[in-house]
Formats: C-alpha cells, structure tokens, sequence
C-alpha cells in the first residue's frame, strides 16, 4: 500500500528533480549563446580563416560521406554464400 506521506515524499522528488533538470537546461541554453556570440565575433573579425575553416570541415564530411557510399557499395557486391557456392 502507498500512504499518503509516500505520495507526497514522491511527489517532491520528482519537482525536485524537474527543478534540477530546468536548471540545467538553463545552464546549457546560456553556454551556448555565450559560445554562439563568441564564434560569430570571431567570424567577423576573421572572415576569411572562418571561409577556410569551413571549406576544410565541408571537405571533410563529404571525403567521409563518399567513403562510407563506396564501403557500401563494395561490401554489396560481394554477394551471399548461396551466390559463391558451386553446383
């Protein structure tokens, strides 16, 4: 049986923990906007390392995304056991 004082002692806990976690959500949401504020100052004070810092993170996602389609593509063709088995 749950008592009344159960209910309640529950029911604090879990404002409690609701409590902690919009505080921790507030915490987040004010580092990334100090980070966001930080980065677009630095873009506009440094425009062209910024283009470059870009590029190459572009670069590097679309050098890892072709590698994933062709690992894909290679492990696709090599067919199934009942294709390589010799009647």
């Amino acid at each position: 049986m749950t008592t009344a004082t159960q209910t309640n002692n529950a029911s604090k806990s879990n404002s409690s923990l609701a409590d902690r976690a919009r505080n921790a959500a507030s915490g987040a949401q004010a580092r990334v906007s100090s980070a966001t504020s930080a980065t677009m100052d630095a873009a506009k004070s440094r425009p062209y390392a910024a283009a470059g810092i870009v590029a190459g993170v572009a670069a590097a996602v679309g050098g890892a995304a072709y590698a994933a389609t062709r690992m894909g593509s290679s492990n696709s063709n090599s067919g199934s056991a009942k294709d390589k088995t010799k009647h």
